[in-house]
This record gives structure tokens, sequence and C-alpha cells, in this order.
């Protein structure tokens, strides 16, 4: 298929090269950051500056994984993995997240050790308006890059924006702990840099968080899957797209499947012309490929069936944790009637098709009736 606009509205080599200048631009400040203040921090004997140092040469190594994985990523598909190798940003999120925890585990060890064997810092003007000028020059380039981040769809940029828009906060406390030490001649150097450990910690948590759902398999996001949904009701013929999985290789790597709603009255040719139409147009609008496309009939041509699927359909989503109905068909004739059910959590699926069915089958007796649920993943309404 030719290179579309993905999820994210770029090109698979627009957002690579994004992310890469990104990156570079983190690189570069967090590593001219780390040197000046490594400087101020040994001349000064202060533990918190030196740590602040650190947490910026890891934020550095934190976007040079990043650009590893970005590249490693958007390898083309090979034997061994048909459906590319997008995955790879997660584990190079996962890499950055161990980068930043151990960062924090050694912030604390340092700050205890300056706890036990205190020593007082030494600040000057010099110093201290090198730190404040980090703290803008952090806030900007945490918005920055956390930005372009969530442009892209990228897990990883996104996270070193919020981590530097902390270390921003985090630096604006080592400045006034610096301030109040001159002031007062009070050090609370050890404890704010225990504070800045904690910090350190709790975003590498949060990172890691955030990634582990990616790759344990997180709920669409409901933007594309409205998108896609809408893209697909636009058929006449289609009454409604249902049971739209999605699955992830990679940010902006989306495979699909999908059932939809048509009459009845449709031939197999028919249904097979509006899938290819179906699939081409939806990969050209949002980089979503389409592996599949499975059908439901509606009936078109009984007026007892539309009274019956509309009766089912109320007594059905009576039930408050019953999320969605669709897939309604019925032959009068035969008595037999099926439909599906999306449940939400709050109930097990065998106890919601048990409950709907017996409901059911007091009011028409004499059908067969057939229920499958089904979970509640991207269910948009």
């Amino acid at each position: 298929m030719e290179n579309c606009e993905s999820v994210s509205g770029l090109t698979e080599d627009d957002r690579s090269r994004t992310i890469v200048k990104t990156s570079v631009v983190g690189i570069l400040t967090n590593v001219l950051l780390a040197a000046f203040k490594a400087v101020i921090g040994l001349g000064s004997h202060s533990i918190a500056v030196t740590l602040d140092a650190v947490n910026n040469l890891s934020d550095a190594l934190s976007s040079i994984v990043t650009i590893v994985g970005t590249k490693l990523a958007s390898k083309n598909p090979d034997k061994e993995h048909p459906l590319g190798h997008g995955r790879i940003e997660y584990l190079s999120a996962m890499i950055v997240t161990g980068i930043v925890l151990y960062a924090g585990g050694a912030s604390v060890v340092k700050s205890v050790e300056k706890i036990v064997h205190p020593e007082e810092p030494a600040y000057n003007f010099v110093a201290l308006a090198i730190i404040a000028l980090a703290v803008v020059v952090k806030l900007i380039l945490g918005r920055y890059v956390k930005a372009q981040g969530e442009r892209v769809n990228s897990v990883a940029l996104a996270a070193s924006g919020s981590d530097a828009t902390f270390d921003a906060l985090l630096s604006l406390s080592v400045l006034l702990s610096a301030i109040f030490f001159t002031v007062s001649g009070i050090s609370l150097e050890a404890y704010v840099g225990i504070l800045i450990s904690g910090f350190i910690i709790k975003a590498g948590i949060e990172m890691m968080n955030e990634t582990l759902n990616e790759i344990l398999g997180a709920r669409a996001d409901k933007k594309t899957v409205d998108r896609v949904k809408r893209i697909l009701a636009e058929e006449p013929a289609t009454r409604g797209a249902f049971d739209l999985f999605m699955y992830n290789y990679g940010p902006d790597k989306y495979y699909a499947s999908v059932h939809l709603e048509l009459p009845d009255t449709m031939t197999v040719k028919e249904v097979d012309q509006l899938s290819r139409r179906m699939e081409t147009k939806v990969y050209k609008e949002t980089g979503v490929i389409l592996t599949g496309i499975g059908v439901y009939a509606y009936n078109t041509e009984n007026e007892e069936a539309v009274r019956i699927q509309n009766d089912v359909r109320e007594r059905t989503l009576a039930h408050d944790w019953a999320v969605q109905f669709h897939g309604f068909y019925i032959d009068v004739e035969k008595k037999d009637m099926r439909f599906d059910v999306v449940m939400s959590f709050d109930v097990e699926p065998s106890d919601g098709v048990r409950i709907i069915h017996d409901e059911i089958l007091k009011e028409y007796p004499d059908y067969t009736i057939r229920i499958t649920p089904d979970v509640d993943i991207s269910v948009s309404d």
C-alpha cells in the first residue's frame, strides 16, 4: 500500500524525522545543562545541584535511546517480523524508564549519604543565575518536547517532555533552597535531593505503567475508533460498524477487523466490492489496515421482524451493563433469532447472556435464541 497519513496525520518518514530532530534538541540542551550544573555542584559542594546535573544527563541518555528505538522501529518488515518492528519503540521506552528509575535510586543513596555526612555548600551569584536560567530553559524544552511527542504519537517523546517539565520544577526547588541557605545559613540540600529523587522515581513509574499498558493492549484511542467507524458508516448500504478490534504493532501501526451491518438482500459479489472499497478508504484516510470485514445481515422485507427487533433491543438495553445491541437477525418462519450484546466489565458475560436469554424467551417461547456476548473494547457511544 502507498505511503499515507497515519493516525497522527503524518507519514511514517515525517514522524521519524520529527522524533529524531526533537530528541537531538533535547540531547544538546540536557548535555549543556548537565555540564554547567556539574561545575556548579562540584564547585559549591551542593548535592542537590549535582543530582540535578545527573538527572539532566539521564534525560540526554533517554533521548539517545529514543532515537535508536525510532530508527530500529522504522525498519521494513522481514521474514521473521512480517508486521514490522514498530513495537521496538515500546521496548526503548522501557529502557528509558529503567534509566530514569536508576537515576532516582542513585539520587536517594547520595542524598542520604549527605544527611549522614553533611557538607555546607558555597554559592555565588553566577551559580544562582545559571540555575535560574536552567529552570527557564527546561520549562521551554519540556513544553516543546511534549507537544511534539503528542503530535507524532510517540510515548517515549511525550514522556520525556513531561519529565523535562518536572525537572524544571525540581531545579526551581534547588534554586529556592540555595537562596534560602544564602539568606539564613541553613542547608536543606540533602533533603531537597531526596525530594528530587522522589519525583524522578515517580516519573519513572508513571512512564513504565503507560508503556506496559501499550504492550499489554490498552483500549484503542477513541478518536481513531470514531474516525474509522464514521468512514465505514458513510457507505449507504452500511447500517452500522461494530466489533472494531484494533491490534497495535507500534505507535501509528494499527491492524483492525470489524463487522458491518448490511441488508440481507446483498449478494456476495456486492459485499466483496464494498469490503475492498472500505479497506482502501480507511487505509488512505487513517493509516489503519483492515485485515478482515465480517458481516451482520439485517432484515429488510418483514415488518414483524422489525417489530420484534425493536422490542428485543429495548428489553436488552434496559440493563445498565448492556452497552450496545447489534447484529440482530431473525427468521420468523423458522422461529430463530440471533444478536450480539456488548457488555460492560460490571457483569460476567455468561451471567449477562443467561439473564437476557431468559427474559426474551419468556416473551418469545417458540423461538431459538442465540446471544453472542461482546467485550466492551471500542464502543464509542
